[in-house]
């Protein structure tokens, strides 16, 4: 269908691919395969040729001139400048053969123009940058338990032989960290309970042994080892619902055949470790990085009180260099992620 001139601000798609097609030819793969006068190193002339184009012959204020620095057909670019007005219905340049001017219109055009490519480049090198196999970035979501030593020592083991590659940190909770993932704002994340979900992969790391934390002038304080069940009468200091933890002793509790009596719910195990020390009740937590003062940690012999901890990716979610070295190293720890 042949171009038309329009008097719309805004141009189709369809009108949009029928106009970039014959000047600017679409690369064939990577950016090495750029057409023919584009700088594969200018994203912004890859990416939005037609205002690339523009601008030169602004700059320029010559099709000739600005043609042979671009290195395309002067007739090309020509007809790309036609097309561009005829697309926004508006005049760009005072032609005098192949001298041009900017009309008022096109020199307000240039001016957000030029900041848009700026912008394209910007984001461009950003996206390549976060992508380098030796110096990208690793967006990594874990769970506040393994912030003070778990995820510390795994990025120190990881860097021995990665020294350049850069983490975005997140600490939150199972599901927060979830739905991060699924928009694409988290490369990976360690999580407990491990997720099931047809749109993520999960793979079982470790698992971590809960205690059950009393204050130290607790009926039970003198004990070593418990059977969940003698605590059943007990308050108990929990974690939000939500948070993995929180699931994982309800289903403890009710395996013991009891629902827990919930005092307190908070949203960070050292918090409730803290609670537990002031006598507002007992608590099911993993073991704590420095032992607290004010607590007695017994081990629970029944129901076996473990959280599985795993690493979870989004299904089909294609890695940079980097997530996928950093991948391939947490499940190299595999049953050795967790301390002690």
């Amino acid at each position: 269908m042949a171009h038309q001139r329009r008097s719309e601000p805004r141009p189709s798609s369809s009108g949009y691919a029928q106009d970039t097609a014959p000047s600017i030819p679409a690369p064939a793969a990577a950016p090495s395969a750029a057409p023919a006068g584009l700088d594969p190193e200018s994203w912004s002339a890859l990416l939005a040729p037609r205002l690339a184009q523009f601008a030169g012959v602004a700059r320029h204020e010559h099709v000739t001139r600005a043609a042979h620095e671009m290195n395309v057909p002067q007739s090309t670019l020509s007809r790309a400048m036609v097309r561009l007005e005829q697309d926004l219905g508006v005049a760009l340049f005072a032609r005098k053969g192949r001298t041009v001017s900017l009309t008022p219109a096109g020199r307000a055009f240039l001016t957000s123009v030029e900041g848009a490519l700026a912008e394209v480049e910007r984001a461009a090198e950003s996206v390549r940058a976060d992508a380098d196999p030796a110096s990208g970035k690793v967006a990594f979501g874990f769970l506040h338990t393994m912030g003070s030593e778990t995820v510390p020592e795994l990025i120190r083991a990881f860097r021995a032989d990665h020294p350049r590659v850069r983490f975005q940190l997140v600490q939150n909770y199972g599901e927060a960290m979830i739905e991060r993932l699924r928009r694409g704002e988290l490369d990976l994340c360690l999580t407990s309970p491990i997720p099931e979900a047809p749109d993520l992969v999960a793979r079982r790391l470790d698992e971590q042994r809960l205690r059950l934390v009393v204050p130290d002038d607790h009926r039970l304080a003198g004990r070593r080892r418990i059977r969940l069940a003698e605590a059943s009468d007990e308050t108990f200091v929990t974690l939000e619902p939500g948070y993995g933890l929180r699931r994982i002793t309800d289903d403890l509790c009710e395996a013991a055949g009891f629902r827990p009596r919930v005092a307190f719910e908070g949203e960070e195990a050292e918090t409730l470790r803290g609670l537990v020390a002031a006598g507002l009740g007992v608590a099911l937590l993993p073991p704590p990085a420095v032992a607290r003062p004010g607590v007695v940690e017994l081990t629970v012999t029944a129901p076996r009180a473990v959280r599985e901890v795993g690493v979870a990716w989004l299904d089909g979610h294609p890695d940079t260099p980097p997530v996928a070295a950093f991948k391939r190293f947490l499940l190299s720890r595999r049953g050795h992620l967790l301390p002690g």
